[in-house]
């Protein structure tokens, strides 16, 4: 809901640092670059237990720790994928790429959500495997082992939490990290269930459940990926709204190409031919124009990039249109 339209108020408010219709990238990066320590830190975690989980499945001849521990090398893949997509999107724009490589890390996680998936397949089908050929599982050290990787697993949570919010990567990255998490549970839940009751089934179920949770979040993680790379409008920018705040402004009579996407995580652009009245650019001049139309942009929506192309009326009988 729109709380007001933009009024001569806005005249003194600018979108972003200033008045830049440049296309390079913020000069503090991409949205996933400010938690690059946090990364490597959960990367290291996930490493370590990684090859704690894979012997202790050995030792303990559980499918469902090592079905975990098998998770945790996708996880440890994902934030390396991670990582390195940061490094490569940090890159300067130039001449043929004027947006740099920003795309990188939606790039990467595109990437984790086909490699989740992935997983997710590879756990059910083994645990299946399992139903047909039943294995003895030590109760008592899945449960040491597992919960070894419950504690690593919220460690790296509590890093990525804040991050998942604001970058797709570290969203994609979050995700796997959670699935492990819950595998532990689920480690653990059928490690006690053996070690009381001796049923060997619970180990396999188990794995069917860590693989059936990763599927639905991977899901919803490649739908807002996919929105990135079919440039839609930003989470939470209504084409509507926006429309009917730059119509408001004094001196607009129509606005048409009006196009919003996202280059990467925590970095929408918007671009839009705005018809003014003759009388109004004489009275006011372009500058002052543009500067209006930034600042009500900037007062009520997260687009932090505007390029606007101010026309007198008519003109656009004479130029393409890419949409209607």
């Amino acid at each position: 809901m729109i709380a007001n339209m933009c009024t001569d108020d806005t005249e003194d408010r600018t979108m972003g640092a200033g008045h830049d219709h440049g296309h390079a990238p913020p000069a503090q990066g991409t949205a996933t670059a400010a938690y690059k320590g946090r990364l490597r830190i959960a990367l290291s975690i996930t490493l370590t237990v990684m090859v704690v989980e894979i012997v202790g499945g050995i030792v303990a001849d559980s499918l469902a720790l090592i079905a975990d521990a098998t998770h945790m090398a996708t996880d440890a893949l994902g934030l390396g994928m991670a990582l390195f997509a940061i490094h490569i999107a940090n890159r300067p724009p130039s001449e043929n790429r004027t947006f740099g490589y920003a795309r990188a890390e939606i790039l990467a996680a595109l990437a984790n959500c086909l490699l989740l998936f992935g997983v997710g397949g590879y756990v059910l089908y083994e645990a299946i495997q399992r139903f047909v050929t039943p294995a003895e599982t030590e109760g008592g050290l899945t449960i040491v082992f597992g919960l070894i990787g419950l504690v690593a697993n919220l460690v790296s949570l509590s890093l990525l939490m804040r991050g998942q919010q604001d970058s797709l990567n570290v969203r994609g990255a979050f995700l796997e990290v959670l699935a492990d998490a819950l595998g532990s549970v689920a480690v653990l839940v059928s490690a006690v269930v053996i070690l009381l009751s001796g049923w060997q089934a619970a180990d396999p179920i188990a794995s069917i459940v860590i693989g059936l949770m990763i599927v639905p979040r991977t899901w919803k993680l490649l739908r807002e990926t996919l929105n990135v790379l079919l440039e839609s409008a930003p989470k939470g920018v209504d084409m509507a709204e926006v429309r009917a705040h730059m119509l408001a402004l004094p001196g607009v009579e129509d606005v048409h190409d009006l196009h919003a996407w996202t280059i990467t995580s925590g970095m929408p652009v918007l671009s839009a031919h705005v018809v003014v009245s003759s009388e109004t650019l004489s009275a006011i001049g372009h500058e002052k124009m543009l500067h209006e139309l930034q600042g009500c942009l900037g007062g009520h929506f997260d687009v932090q990039h505007c390029t606007f192309q101010l026309e007198p009326g008519g003109h656009a009988e004479h130029e393409p249109r890419l949409c209607h």
